[in-house]
């Protein structure tokens, strides 16, 4: 038996670039829009990208980010004295999170003064922006007019090609049989596809062993009885 090993969880820095984005018939339409910046819609050249954790918006917002030059925030921590320093000279925003939106009034402000700079505004979010109880009407008719690029559940193809590239920022040597042995074993999720990465990473860093078959079948074990199946 190989003795456990210390993990040291070094963390991993996923790669996030245009090239990196892997795009299938779930996002084609979401990857499209950010490829057409600034060709969007005005007056104010916005854009919401809508789905699950894990499906890639924030990997689409950092493309976007590095073509636009715009700033990062947050809708969690975003307040209305935070916004100019927040935005700082940029033009444009990425606003992640949307459903976890913490000041209503801090994201008009932020809107306002993208669209006074001539700017565009992407919004990240798990729920449809206009389905949302942002408690402001000014700010509920803003949202309403966006466009919205929807990110669906992976495919097959897609589910294999998420695992091998989670696998590679965590630089883990993974065959393609044993991916393909989790993607038809494992909950057609993005989510499902981060969280058996991570359980195999750390399954192989503690026991001193590559990621096998056998220790794909132990972890999708775990991660079913996790789960409650």
């Amino acid at each position: 038996m190989v003795p456990n090993q210390l993990i040291l969880d070094l963390g991993h820095r996923p790669a996030l670039g245009r090239s990196d984005f892997l795009v299938s018939a779930c996002n084609a339409d979401a990857a499209a829009w950010v490829d057409r910046w600034p060709d969007w819609p005005a007056p104010l050249r916005g854009l919401a990208i809508v789905g699950p954790a894990g499906c890639g918006k924030t990997h689409l917002g950092a493309v976007w980010r590095k073509a636009s030059g715009a700033a990062g925030l947050n809708a969690a921590t975003l307040t209305v004295a935070g916004v100019p320093e927040a935005l700082g000279e940029a033009a444009n925003a990425v606003v992640d999170d949307l459903t976890e939106l913490a000041a209503p009034r801090a994201l008009l402000h932020l809107y306002n003064t993208v669209a006074e700079r001539g700017g565009s505004v992407l919004i990240l979010s798990r729920a449809a922006p206009a389905r949302l109880d942002v408690g402001l009407p000014d700010l509920a008719s803003r949202l309403a007019t966006l466009p919205v690029a929807t990110v669906g559940g992976p495919d097959e193809v897609l589910l294999a090609g998420v695992l091998a590239k989670h696998f590679a920022d965590r630089q883990v040597a993974v065959r393609e049989e044993v991916v393909a042995y989790l993607v038809t074993r494992m909950e057609r999720s993005f989510a499902a596809a981060d969280r058996l990465v991570d359980r195999l990473d750390r399954l192989a860093l503690a026991e001193g062993r590559r990621v096998d078959r056998a220790l794909a079948r132990r972890a999708l074990a775990d991660d079913d009885s996790d789960r409650g199946e």
